[in-house]
């Protein structure tokens, strides 16, 4: 009498609805899995299945095209949400018919649009007094010596010579002087160059934040940059 074992029966009802609807099983990844495995344990150790390989890589292909399209979604999403973010921030600048106002918007609503902890403008000015009138304004406009645009963002490892249009970087604290006591919390700074016309110096706009990864070099710089342009053409016309 032979020994062998009869083959395990799938249960009728069961049997019946694979046949009748195969793609069940075909868009079950693990399922699909399980099946090839078995598949190469009947084959045994000594044969190859080129077939189970070419699927396991195409397997891992799928995998990584997944993981891209969620990236490069992700990625559209946030720079829908940054574009947004700067278009209010514009806009919210724009509203202001005093230089007074405009500063104030600045580090109020203009700030929390941005969602940055510290806003700062500063001017260069050949001299060496200060105005006594700037005092008024807050300490959101400050004046520098000539050169200080390219000296801060050359003081903590920036390049030497014009500094580029926007500079991300990630900082201990911010300058005491800049930012007063907020300096101590901000981990991340955006220094925004401003060209305030002809026959005027160069002007910078900080943008400083408590988080260290807000303001990264590896991030873009579009936006700030359109961001800038649009600031340094309301400077001009409140310094005309």
């Amino acid at each position: 009498m032979s020994s062998t074992a009869s083959p395990a029966q799938i249960e009728p009802s069961l049997r019946a609805r694979l046949i009748e609807a195969p793609e069940t099983i075909l868009e079950d990844a693990e399922v699909m899995r399980a099946i090839v495995a078995a598949n190469e344990r009947a084959m045994g150790a000594n044969i190859v299945d080129l077939r189970g390989i070419a699927m396991e890589r195409l397997e891992a292909r799928l995998d990584r095209l997944e993981e891209t399209h969620r990236s490069v979604i992700a990625a559209a999403y946030e720079n829908l949400a940054g574009t947004n973010q700067i278009h209010r921030a514009v806009l919210r600048m724009l509203d202001p018919v005093d230089f007074e106002s405009f500063l104030a918007d600045l580090e109020g609503e203009v700030a929390a649009i941005l969602r940055v902890d510290a806003i700062r403008l500063v001017l260069e000015s050949a001299q060496a007094e200060a105005d006594p009138a700037l005092a008024r304004l807050g300490a959101v406009l400050q004046v520098a010596e000539p050169g200080f645009a390219r000296r801060h963002v050359a003081a903590r490892g920036g390049t030497e010579g014009a500094p580029r249009p926007v500079t991300l970087r990630q900082i201990d604290s911010g300058a005491g002087w800049l930012y007063g006591a907020r300096a101590p919390d901000l981990r991340s700074e955006a220094c925004l160059r401003l060209d305030l016309g002809e026959g005027r110096l160069p002007g910078m706009l900080l943008l400083g934040a408590e988080d260290p990864h807000q303001f990264s070099p590896q991030h873009g710089t579009d936006l700030l940059a359109f961001f800038a342009g649009v600031f340094e053409r309301s400077m001009r016309r409140w310094l005309a």
